[in-house]
């Protein structure tokens, strides 16, 4: 009697075994599935062929692709509307799957006069400067911050 509920005991245990074996396998295999992150306006280039130079107005624009990601603060007036795909995969930086970027520029009276997708291709790195920039006044130290403030507590 002892003996049966022995190889009872030992198959429920494997089989235990096993079943937290195939959990702990899912689990992992799900955790390295990338994760995709969609950013900004992504438009349908269907849309964006509706808009003729000429023709088009902003309110038309506004109306075929909705609000852009980006208007020119100087210059010509220009609507960017910029759409990101991005992938992450466990603990590494994410990779840019797909960029999207329509540029669209007006005249005085707000009639299109530009319509361009921009090639992505030509997308450059920007390596940003690792100097520090200047600022005015001085540096005060620890003691000097304590000393300083001494005098604002009394009010």
């Amino acid at each position: 009697m002892q003996l049966k509920q022995m190889n009872s005991y030992k198959k429920t245990n494997i089989k235990t075994k096993v079943l937290i074996s195939a959990v702990v396998v899912v689990l992992g295999l799900s955790a390295c599935a990338p994760r995709v992150a969609t950013r900004g306006n992504e438009l349908q280039m269907e849309d964006v062929a509706k808009i003729t130079v000429g023709t088009h107005t902003k309110n038309n624009v506004y109306e075929t692709l909705g609000s852009p990601s980006s208007m020119s603060n100087f210059g010509e007036d220009t609507w960017y509307y910029i759409s990101q795909i991005t992938e992450t995969t466990a603990f590494l930086a994410p990779e840019i799957k797909e960029r999207q970027i329509v540029e669209i520029r007006f005249d005085g009276k707000g009639m299109v006069t530009y319509v361009d997708v921009v090639d992505t291709e030509m997308a450059q790195e920007i390596v940003p400067a690792e100097g520090e920039t200047p600022t005015a006044g001085n540096s005060l130290g620890f003691i000097d911050q304590m000393i300083s403030n001494l005098g604002r507590f009394n009010k």
